[in-house]
C-alpha cells in the first residue's frame, strides 16, 4: 500500500501470478485497475476487504488483465469498463498478441498452452470508453486516455493529482521500458508514450514490474 502527498487516491499494488492489478481507494469507493487472470479473484477481492468497488477498469483485452473481471464482478455487481477497440475479443475470451519480437516468441508459442490451463472467461463489457472521458462518475479525480500500440484498445488511466495507470504500455521489469515484445502496431507505442509524457504525470504504474516509474524515467524514454 502506497499513498502519496497532494494525491488522493490510495494505491493497494496486487501481484497476481502474471501481472499487477492496482485497487485505488478513493474515499468513496474503490477502483480496480486490471483483474489478472482466472483464479485471482480470491486475492483481489481479499484485498476489497469489504469495500464497495464502483469500477473494474481493463486497460487491454490480454488474459492476464480480464481474466479474474467476470467473477469480481459476479461477487461485487461493480461493472467493467474497457475501451470499445478492446470489448470484443474480451467478450470472446480471447488474447492477440500482434506482432511478436524478441523473447515475446516463447510467450507466443507457448499461449495456447497456457489457456488451456487458465480458461478465460469471455466477458462482456459494462462500459466502453472512449479517449478522454472522465472518471468523476466513478469517484476517480481523472479521465481515461486511449494508448493504443500493444492493443488496438489498450488505455490509460490518469489521476489529477499526478498518478497514472498505463498497462502494458510500459513496464520496469529489467529496468523502465515501452512494450518491446508484443504490438498490434509498433508504431503507435511511440505515439502513445507522447501521449502520457504530455500528461506528466509524477508516477505510473505498469502491468509488469516491482516498482513504479517515476516522472524523470518517463521522460527519458
Amino acid at each position: 500500500q502506497a499513498s502519496h502527498p497532494r494525491m488522493s487516491s490510495i494505491v493497494e499494488i496486487i501481484r497476481t501470478r502474471l501481472s499487477n492489478c492496482y485497487l485505488l481507494d478513493t474515499g468513496s469507493g474503490a477502483i480496480l485497475v486490471d483483474a489478472g487472470a482466472p483464479g485471482d479473484e480470491d486475492l483481489i477481492l481479499s484485498t476489497l476487504r469489504g469495500r464497495s468497488l464502483n469500477l473494474i477498469l481493463i486497460t487491454h483485452a490480454h488474459f492476464d488483465h480480464y481474466g479474474a473481471a467476470a467473477e469480481i464482478r459476479r461477487q461485487t455487481g461493480a461493472p467493467i469498463a474497457i475501451h470499445e477497440a478492446d470489448a470484443e475479443v474480451m467478450e470472446c475470451g480471447q488474447t492477440y498478441l500482434g506482432e511478436v519480437r524478441g523473447r515475446g516468441k516463447i510467450a507466443a508459442a507457448l499461449l495456447p498452452l497456457v489457456e488451456r490451463i487458465y480458461a478465460p472467461e469471455g466477458t462482456e463489457a459494462d462500459i466502453c470508453l472512449r479517449d478522454g472521458e472522465s472518471m468523476e462518475v466513478y469517484g476517480f479525480s481523472g479521465h481515461f486516455v486511449h494508448t493504443p500500440g500493444h492493443t488496438p484498445g489498450s488505455g490509460s488511466l490518469i489521476q489529477h493529482d499526478g498518478l497514472a495507470f498505463v498497462g502494458d504500455l510500459l513496464s520496469t521489469t529489467g529496468g523502465p521500458h515501452t512494450q518491446r515484445f508484443f504490438a498490434h502496431d509498433w508504431l503507435a507505442i511511440d505515439e502513445s508514450l507522447q501521449k502520457v509524457q504530455k500528461e506528466n504525470p509524477a508516477l505510473l504504474y505498469a502491468g509488469h514490474g516491482k516498482k513504479p516509474m517515476q516522472r524523470h524515467e518517463l521522460m527519458c524514454l
